[in-house]
């Protein structure tokens, strides 16, 4: 069976040859020293994952994570970070990041979240589930969004939360559910992340444009998806 290919950006080597060390039996490793080998390595090689440090001169993790996202929504990616802020998590999440793992780490903990992201089931993709549902057009295939005609920028896990609501409407999903089909495995991300994305969601429809709030909450279980007036 093939390794997966992981990516390991981050300027400082002895970084990178500790998680050489851990990763090498385990995954085909690809390596770069900066922000602009990183994107470059992204574009033209297959890479299964991206270990990405945010703290890097000239071009830092956070920008290069922006970057990605404008030519690949779907490859996960995990920042590597000495910063413990909840704001810092919080923003890593928003620009596009899957996860967020603070220095020193532990390599058993690593290892389980990249093995998250790789065994994570995207979103359905087939060309006859487009859903248009009122003001609202999803585009499983493209992973595109519309809010009124007019496109709709969302992270990769915000369209997954999106689409997985809108497939199933009026179902009512537990928090635990939708972290461990959106994000993998409930027990290494907080569960406090699906509160953050759904605010996300809410956010960016609301300040699209879309008339009706779709994504219910219903108190003490979780979340529905609903094209009514009513909560």
């Amino acid at each position: 069976m093939k390794k997966p290919k992981v990516l390991i950006v981050d300027d400082e080597a002895q970084m990178r040859m500790l998680l050489r060390i851990h990763l090498q039996d385990s995954y085909q490793l690809l390596e770069a020293s900066n922000g602009y080998e990183a994107i470059e390595l992204v574009e033209k090689e297959p890479v299964d994952i991206v270990l990405l440090d945010i703290m890097m001169p000239n071009l830092d993790g956070k920008q290069v994570c922006k970057k990605i996202r404008t030519f690949n929504k779907d490859i996960p990616i995990i920042l590597l970070t000495a910063l413990n802020e909840s704001k810092d998590k919080v923003e890593g999440l928003t620009i596009g990041a899957d996860d967020y793992v603070v220095k020193p780490f532990d390599p058993e903990e690593l290892a389980a979240r990249i093995h998250v992201q790789l065994r994570r089931v995207p979103a359905p993709s087939t060309e006859g589930s487009i859903l248009s549902i009122n003001e609202l057009i999803i585009k499983p295939e493209s992973r595109e969004v519309l809010v009124s005609n007019i496109p709709l920028k969302l992270t990769p896990k915000e369209f997954d939360l999106l689409y997985l609501l809108a497939s199933n409407q009026n179902w009512v999903y537990t928090r635990e559910q939708l972290l461990d089909k959106v994000w993998g495995l409930n027990d290494i991300v907080d569960i406090r992340t699906v509160d953050s994305h759904v605010r996300y969601v809410r956010d960016k429809l609301k300040k699209a444009g879309l008339q009706v709030q779709p994504i219910k909450t219903i108190w003490g279980v979780g979340y529905k998806f609903s094209s009514g007036d009513s909560e």
